[in-house]
């Protein structure tokens, strides 16, 4: 069985990024070989519309693959703000809230990410799976897509 595979904002822009480029094409070339399943939200959608025009092109290439697509609801609104409320981030990382939420909501089996500071981190990591598990949700697996590259 493929993975399903959360991508937030970060993946999608390292396709562009100096940095991140070269392991974030390796991963978009899984994509193209039908080796994952790429999940996309309309939260990255919104963020991408206020990207260069060339992240913009990207992302709507992706519809041509492999590619599952999730709404944000009300469920994923209240499990974003429990995250703000324990305090596993700060009010200014809502929407990276609401990426984990949906991943969560959507039983994906890793989210990918490039935000090191509020996202793939440790100890924010524990943070946002002690309040699922408190909250009857499953744990999520939240990767940088190096580690996904080599797993």
């Amino acid at each position: 069985m493929k993975q399903r595979i959360y991508l937030d904002t970060s993946v999608i822009g390292g396709i562009f990024d100096e940095k991140f480029e070269v392991i974030t094409n390796m991963l978009f070339n899984l994509v193209k070989l039908n080796q994952i399943i790429i999940v996309l939200s309309d939260l990255t959608e919104n963020e991408i519309k206020l990207a260069p025009l060339r992240v913009n092109n990207f992302f709507y290439s992706l519809g041509e693959f492999n590619v599952e697509f999730i709404n944000g609801s009300e469920e994923s609104n209240r499990l974003a703000k429990a995250y703000i409320n324990e305090k596993v981030v700060g009010p200014t990382s809502l929407d990276d809230c609401h990426h984990i939420a949906l991943a969560t909501i959507s039983r994906v089996d890793i989210l990918a990410s490039w935000n090191f500071k509020h996202i793939v981190n440790e100890n924010r990591i524990r943070g946002y799976n002690s309040v699922n598990l408190r909250m009857w949700y499953d744990q999520l697996e939240i990767l940088s897509p190096l580690e996904i590259i080599y797993l």
